[in-house]
């Protein structure tokens, strides 16, 4: 993990992150699922989650998504609440809270390419009453994770030739 430095405020609204090629910048105030959704904490007690950069980057550009739970619903972590249909792959949207189910985000009917653009903002895929999952990590642990998970995808390619 290379966190890059240039940050002079204390407390940083995000660290920039860094292995191999891949970069991006992981917002402090999220947590974050093992299985690269963020969670995000709204001012009314709600949060908003969506896919992380390194998520989407696996997924290619998004191509088409539903969600199959109706607003008021319970919902727990690992709960198959939808799906999501990317250039690369087709993946099960996973609920990484338990809560109530509030709503998939609307901008993503009609612009969701957000989810690539902006995926830590705009590009969020819904949003719950609740809490998130006990398993879910600080922003620390999770650029942690993603070495270990990088690192794991860079051993299984061939050697360049």
């Amino acid at each position: 993990m290379e966190l890059l430095s240039g940050m002079s405020d204390a407390s940083p609204q995000s660290i920039a992150y860094q292995r191999s090629s891949f970069r991006t910048h992981l917002p402090v105030g999220c947590r974050y699922s093992p299985t690269h959704y963020w969670l995000a904490p709204q001012p009314d007690g709600t949060h908003r989650i969506g896919l992380t950069k390194f998520a989407v980057r696996m997924l290619g550009d998004m191509v088409e998504h539903r969600f199959d739970i109706a607003a008021g619903a319970p919902i727990l972590p690992g709960q198959i609440i939808g799906w999501l249909e990317g250039f690369k792959a087709i993946t099960d949207i996973y609920c990484v809270a338990s809560g109530t189910w509030l709503v998939g985000n609307p901008l993503l009917l009609e612009k969701i390419s957000l989810i690539n653009r902006d995926p830590h903002g705009q590009g969020w895929l819904y949003a719950v009453q609740g809490q998130p999952d006990e398993r879910c990590l600080g922003v620390q642990e999770y650029a942690e994770h993603l070495d270990r998970t990088i690192d794991l995808i860079l051993s299984k390619e061939p050697p360049a030739q």
